[in-house]
């Protein structure tokens, strides 16, 4: 009893005890929180970056130097006798290494580009190869909208030369869209004599044999299978059917004392080797170094060594562009890709460095009289090494960039 009635006093007690503190808490005044009138003084800032804010600046001056690009089309024209063809190589003297060299220089590419050309959407119309020249070379690529021929010319070697450019649609691709390619292959006339004594300074076609070149060039034109024509291809490679539109031997011309004829070849594309291999057959076919039947069995499913003739005389003369003409050309924006108000030019250039070069060469090193020497001893029916298929390497290229595009 005594024990309850003491719980029940310290009940009442502790009650009574925190009655007292929450009255004089309710008391209290309540603190509020000033209102920020500006005038208090402002954090001082830390950097915190641990590069001292480098990155940032990078990335504002690179906002900086962008510039609006445009698509364009750039007609070219080089010598490549001392050159190991167009298509940039790191470890090789190459046409396309001068050129994006030229476009750094004159401030139309960034260094970015030059290392990564494919950043401009940078595409050729031919790949041509070692030793192989070009009247009129179409490259596409994305530049600022300001280009100054001249200024590019200085700085590029006198066998380079940039004749033009024009404006093209978004998506142009100067491989992809080109129609046809047409080349030349110059060749000294006594090629084709059917007498081993021949001199070459003496040496003049007659109507008659003129007429029999022509008709073997013929036997050309048309869809054939020309797997024979190049390296590591298999007969039943669709990619080996090709469409040759016309190929002919112009009349004969003299220069230096020595007789010269032109032989102009047009196709959709080709491969690597295979004008070159054309020009070596019908030569073999003339002087009676390969019979009929060895021409008619290079078009068949079985192998034949077809002879390769000199590089030095084959030339990219001209790039079409037939079916883009035909529905961008009149369009008020933008010009058709024929290049006709350069003709002079282009003319110029090939009469300065691209004829003397292959005639000079001819008559100093004669590459096709040593070539013609070893041609009656040819074997067709055993394949050099290089022409054997390969499947890790069968696809088309070289003299035109054929290669169907993966990416």
């Amino acid at each position: 009893m005594f024990v309850r009635t003491l719980r029940n006093i310290l009940k009442v007690s502790c009650y009574r005890g925190n009655l007292s503190i929450h009255t004089t808490m309710c008391d209290a005044p309540i603190l509020k929180k000033q209102r920020y009138d500006g005038r208090t003084k402002k954090r001082k800032w830390e950097e915190r970056r641990t590069d001292n804010g480098e990155a940032f600046e990078a990335k504002k001056e690179k906002t900086e130097e962008r510039i609006k690009r445009r698509k364009f089309a750039l007609l070219l024209g080089y010598s490549g006798v001392d050159y190991y063809g167009m298509q940039r190589n790191p470890t090789m003297k190459t046409i396309e290494e001068e050129i994006f060299k030229a476009l750094l220089k004159t401030g139309l590419i960034t260094e970015e580009a030059f290392n990564q050309i494919q950043t401009v959407q940078y595409q050729r119309a031919a790949r041509t190869d070692k030793g192989v020249s070009a009247a009129r070379q179409v490259v596409s690529i994305k530049l600022p909208e300001i280009i100054d021929v001249d200024k590019i010319n200085e700085t590029l070697p006198d066998v380079i030369r940039l004749f033009g450019y024009k404006r093209v649609t978004k998506g142009f691709n100067s491989r992809l869209q080109c129609d046809a390619r047409t080349y030349f292959y110059m060749v000294p006339t006594i090629a084709f004599s059917k007498s081993n004594e021949a001199q070459e300074d003496s040496f003049r076609l007659s109507e008659e044999l003129f007429k029999e070149i022509n008709n073997t060039l013929s036997k050309f034109v048309g869809t054939k299978n020309y797997h024979n024509f190049t390296s590591k291809k298999k007969a039943n490679d669709p990619s080996a059917s090709r469409y040759i539109m016309s190929f002919s031997c112009e009349s004969p011309f003299i220069r230096n004392d020595i007789e010269f004829a032109v032989i102009k070849v047009k196709g959709q594309s080709f491969m690597l080797h295979q004008i070159r291999k054309m020009i070596g057959l019908t030569i073999a076919l003339t002087k009676g170094y390969a019979s009929e039947e060895i021409f008619q069995k290079a078009f068949t499913i079985e192998d034949v060594n077809i002879p390769k003739a000199p590089g030095l005389g084959l030339v990219l003369d001209f790039v079409h562009y037939d079916k883009y003409n035909r529905r961008y050309g009149q369009d008020g924006i933008h010009d058709t890709l024929e290049w006709k108000e350069l003709d002079d030019t282009v003319m110029e250039f090939k009469e300065k460095y691209i004829y003397p070069t292959i005639i000079n060469t001819e008559i100093k090193e004669a590459p096709m009289v040593n070539w013609i020497r070893k041609l009656s001893g040819h074997r067709y029916d055993l394949l050099d090494e290089d022409d054997k298929y390969n499947e890790e390497n069968s696809y088309s290229d070289g003299e035109e960039d054929v290669q169907k595009a993966k990416a």
